[in-house]
């Protein structure tokens, strides 16, 4: 048995994706106490677990949603994949944030233009299927 499993935490890991890109429905963005920071985290519609986001997810959110406000992003359906990043000097897991592959459900405000920010793909496996069965 692997730690991860025995011990699952309250947050989403990249591990818990299992190398496959996962379809999610936002459902609520609330600020979270996070180690004595308070931090967004964001919840999925028929999952137990959300992600902590980072300015780079919470980027990403915007660029698929439209809206900087949190409050418009209960409803979007975004991608979430396991990847890497550099974090004090290590190569280390992430999760990061694609958009669908069809429309979005969300209907965005009119925002000034924003460039999209890149993203990795490294460490998801790219078979061209969206699973949204891992369980987490």
């Amino acid at each position: 048995m692997k730690i991860g499993a025995a011990f699952p935490g309250q947050y989403l890991k990249a591990a818990d994706l299992q190398g496959k890109r996962v379809r999610v429905t936002i459902e609520s963005v609330d600020m979270e106490d996070i180690g004595g920071e308070t931090k967004p985290v964001v919840r999925f519609q028929g999952k137990s677990r959300g992600i902590v986001l980072n300015k780079t997810n919470a980027n990403a959110i915007w660029g698929i949603n439209g809206s900087d406000d949190t409050d418009d992003w209960p409803g979007t359906e975004i991608i979430l994949f396991p990847s890497k990043t550099d974090f004090q000097g290590k190569r280390v897991d992430c999760i990061r944030i694609d958009p669908p592959d069809g429309p979005v459900k969300a209907k965005p405000k009119p925002q000034a233009a924003k460039p999209k920010p890149e993203l990795e793909h490294e460490g998801a496996s790219d078979d061209g299927q969206d699973d949204d069965s891992v369980p987490f």
